[in-house]
């Protein structure tokens, strides 16, 4: 009996044991639930009860170096349907598609989803959802987006890019940048049933909104300007395929503008070909012709294998180099080193580079840079085509030293040409200068970078002053000169390369021109390519006169004082001058200010577009502040301008 009493004892106590350890684990498994992962197990019940949507975030603001808009985030209704909350689908999709545009089938398809949530339309023009609002249909929702908007229009459009309806970067600094410019998205959260269907009224709330960095570039909006318009009316007079134009300050390497033909508006983009994209200033190479005797120049004076006053004997024309015949435009004796760029003699310059020789030539060409990218901070850049100079034959010495069988991008070109106008410094070129995150404070300041030092400051002050007699009479870029200014320059001209025989096109040419301004100290940097042009094919016929447009607005917009005395037979002054230095300014303005005495349009309450309208018209270089429509000016309406002086806009958004 004791046996069988202590055997129901025993299997009381493992009986017991068991409920305990059982009893333990769940109080432990409920310890684990409701407090040590509470937060965890919370978060998966309200997403059983909760759908999320993702919102567009809030792209950063793109700047110029004036602090003007280039490229902004806007609010926009997003329409959005929950189709259980639908009473009468096919009455509705009529409704609908009448104020949004759309095809009935696919809106009526939309109503009658058994889905909780669908988008009718993301970022409406405000008219479509204005319409559609007024219609106050059941079941119909808003909610407000960020919009991409790009207040200039089609200005820098291939240097800003633009996003998709994401918005994710898909060119440009756009791209470049997205990872800070994009921001945290906000998210949209809708309540749901067990089984999934909507359930709740009223307005949605977003959360999780983050707005992105700022970029302030190096880009002035009013100098981008400036040179696309002049590159739009240059490329539509020579007829030509396609253009660019690149302006930088040699002293820090900033690009002041970049502008390219044909081009397109970022706020539509798709209605464009991608080719209208592609920003050619970095991604698109072409053969420099003579504007690479002004680096071979700086690359023999510096490595001491010639001086400023030697001569070559250029043959009267015609000289063969490796059983090819090198031509000339015009028949030369002798000519000295200056005038052999002067004249753009092909056959003293492939002397001067035999001079040279390969190795060395080769050297100094990858210390200017060509060959390799630059590093600028734009997508899309190519490093050229520069062969190792152990593939050099005598006749590929001879044609790279005047500008074929090399490649180069127009960028690398105008960052080499910086050089020579930077004491042979050459610095590393860059778009963007700050970023500034959405609290105000900067991520990051870009300081001006140099590379390294190509040639000494001596030999390229040599350079620049040989490059000052290709701008003057007899030399090949005399279109280039600037009134009150001494321009050190260089043209070119080169066969483009026929895709179907592998040789040099017969009738395809490239015309160019690189251009320092003013001389005595370049403040800018301006090289013009033309691409494909007809009848006229030469860079000093082509893109020489562009240059010249481009800097003397430039010039007179930055307010950089005239070097030089006025030309020759100036125009007469609207007044008898009392001093010298009262009629100066007046005397250097340009011909069309000067013969039309304008006066300040009245501008209140134009749009940005109207402005730059009026601008083209008048050949005004208006400082825009600010988009929306103009509530300020100055000088006042009707007020004569006068060289020198300020003029500017403030525009703003109505109401």
């Amino acid at each position: 009996m004791d046996g069988l009493d202590r055997g129901v004892r025993i299997r009381i106590r493992l009986v017991s044991f068991v409920f305990i350890l059982g009893f333990g684990l769940i109080v432990a498994r409920a310890f684990n639930l409701q407090v040590v992962n509470q937060e965890a197990w919370q978060k998966r019940a309200e997403h059983q009860h909760q759908k999320v949507i993702p919102l567009a975030p809030q792209r950063g603001t793109i700047f110029d170096r004036n602090g003007d808009e280039m490229a902004v985030s806007i609010l926009e209704n997003s329409i959005y349907v929950e189709p259980r909350k639908v009473t009468a689908p096919r009455l509705e999709a009529q409704a609908l598609s009448a104020a949004l545009s759309l095809p009935v089938p696919k809106l009526e398809a939309k109503l009658t989803s058994t889905r909780g949530f669908l988008w009718l339309k993301r970022k409406a023009p405000p008219a479509e959802s204005g319409r559609v609002r007024a219609l106050d249909l059941p079941g119909i929702n808003f909610i407000k987006e960020y919009k991409r908007f790009y207040p200039n229009s089609g200005i820098g459009a291939q240097v800003i890019g633009f996003t998709g309806i994401d918005p994710k970067g898909l060119e440009g600094i756009e791209l470049k940048y997205d990872s800070l410019i994009q921001g945290q998205a906000g998210y949209l959260e809708t309540e749901r049933d067990a089984l999934g269907r909507g359930i709740g009224a009223g307005d949605k709330t977003v959360e999780g909104d983050t707005r992105g960095c700022d970029l302030y570039l190096t880009l002035d909006k009013n100098l981008q300007y400036i040179a696309e318009k002049e590159l739009v009316a240059g490329v539509r007079s020579a007829r030509a395929k396609a253009g660019t134009v690149v302006v930088m300050d040699p002293r820090t390497g900033a690009v002041l503008a970049m502008a390219n033909q044909p081009s397109y508006n970022p706020n539509a983009f798709t209605r464009y070909r991608p080719g209208q994209w592609r920003n050619r200033a970095v991604c698109d190479i072409y053969e420099p012709g003579s504007t690479i005797k002004a680096f071979l120049l700086a690359a023999a004076l510096d490595a001491g294998v010639i001086h400023r006053g030697e001569t070559f004997y250029c043959e009267h024309g015609a000289y063969e180099v490796g059983g090819k015949i090198i031509h000339d435009d015009h028949s030369y004796g002798r000519l000295k080193v200056g005038q052999i760029l002067k004249y753009s003699s092909n056959i003293g310059a492939a002397k001067i580079g035999a001079k040279l020789g390969r190795e060395r030539y080769y050297h100094y060409l990858r210390a200017f840079g060509f060959g390799e990218p630059t590093g600028i901070d734009l997508p899309g850049e190519v490093g050229g085509l520069l062969r190792k100079p152990a593939g050099w034959f005598d006749v590929d010495l001879a044609t790279i030293s005047f500008g074929q069988g090399i490649s180069v991008t127009p960028l690398q070109l105008a960052t080499a040409a910086a050089a020579i106008a930077n004491g042979g410094k050459l610095m590393a070129p860059f778009v963007v200068k700050r970023i500034v995150n959405p609290y105000g404070e900067v991520v990051e300041n870009r300081p001006p970078e140099v590379v390294r030092q190509v040639v000494s400051a001596k030999v390229a002050r040599e350079v620049r002053n040989i490059m000052i007699t290709a701008t003057q009479k007899g030399g090949t870029g005399t279109l280039a000169q600037v009134p009150g200014f001494l321009v050190a320059g260089k043209t070119g001209t080169a066969q483009e390369v026929d895709p179907v025989t592998g040789g040099y096109s017969a009738d395809r040419r490239v015309g160019s021109f690189v251009g320092l301004v003013p001389a005595e100290d370049p403040r800018l940097v301006i090289l013009v390519v033309i691409d494909e042009p007809e009848d006229k094919i030469y860079g000093g016929l082509v893109a020489a006169p562009i240059f010249a447009k481009i800097a003397s607005q430039s010039l007179q917009y930055l307010k950089i004082t005239p070097t030089q005395p006025q030309p020759q037979n100036p125009l007469p002054a609207p007044v008898r001058a009392e001093s010298r230095a009262a009629t100066a300014p007046e005397r250097l303005l340009p011909h069309h200010l000067a013969a039309a005495r304008l006066r300040m349009p009245d501008c209140v309450g134009m749009s940005y577009r109207q402005v730059l309208q009026v601008m083209a018209k008048t050949g005004l270089n208006i400082k825009l502040k600010g988009s929306g429509r103009v509530l300020q000016q100055s000088p006042a309406p009707g007020a004569p301008v006068r060289y020198g002086s300020e003029i500017w806009v403030r525009l703003a958004p109505p109401g």
